[in-house]
């Protein structure tokens, strides 16, 4: 600890006032701003992350970060600020918060952690900031999406072209006495049936 004074001369007088009994500097920290703020985002999440520079490496596991983000085209008086939970220099947040389309600034802070005993300080000043955009979700998902309709729809018409070649061979059967049904029908049901089976590999 230290015994920080003001001594001056005050209308004549050299007088000496005691501002701090008792001074701790681990108790009175100021960081320097976090750097080098980087981020990517995607259609499901995004990333960003940091460094920080001239922190003694007792104190970076202890450390504290505020993410600040907004609009970028919106003030940051209107920013939402997220208080993360641990010291890594990174995050990962949902797509769901942000909006399709739409321009985004990020920035963070640090502080040591209010948890901690030893040391106290106040925040850092705010870092350079990073402007990111939420992909779109891609197409090739309404492509899955009609393809799988269509083998949906796919199976119930097989089973009823299926019906109405039992009832074709059926009948067939009947008018030609000569016709063994042991053979027509299983011929053309298994012909039918490759050609189904084609088709659904097809639309996978």
């Amino acid at each position: 600890g230290y015994r920080v004074s003001l001594q001056g001369n005050f209308f004549g007088r050299n007088d000496t006032y005691v501002t701090f009994p008792e001074y701790n500097p681990r108790k009175h920290i100021k960081l320097d701003p976090p750097m080098n703020i980087q981020s990517n985002a995607t259609a499901s999440k995004c990333q960003i992350w940091w460094s920080v520079w001239n922190v003694p490496w007792y104190l970076t596991e202890i450390l504290q970060y505020e993410l600040q983000y907004k609009e970028y085209s919106m003030s940051w008086e209107v920013a939402l600020n997220k208080t993360l939970p641990r010291s890594l220099p990174q995050v990962e947040i949902e797509a769901t918060e942000f909006r399709s389309g739409i321009a985004y600034a990020a920035r963070v802070r640090c502080k040591v952690s209010e948890s901690e005993n030893s040391y106290h300080s106040q925040w850092s000043e705010w870092s350079q900031s990073t402007v990111f955009q939420r992909a779109d979700v891609p197409k090739v998902s309404e492509i899955i999406l009609n393809t799988r309709t269509i083998q949906y729809l796919l199976i119930p018409l097989s089973f009823g072209a299926l019906l109405y070649l039992f009832w074709s061979c059926k009948l067939s059967s009947r008018s030609r006495q000569k016709a063994s049904p042991a053979l027509t029908f299983p011929r053309q049901l298994l012909s039918f049936s490759h050609s189904i089976v084609c088709t659904m590999g097809i639309l996978r």
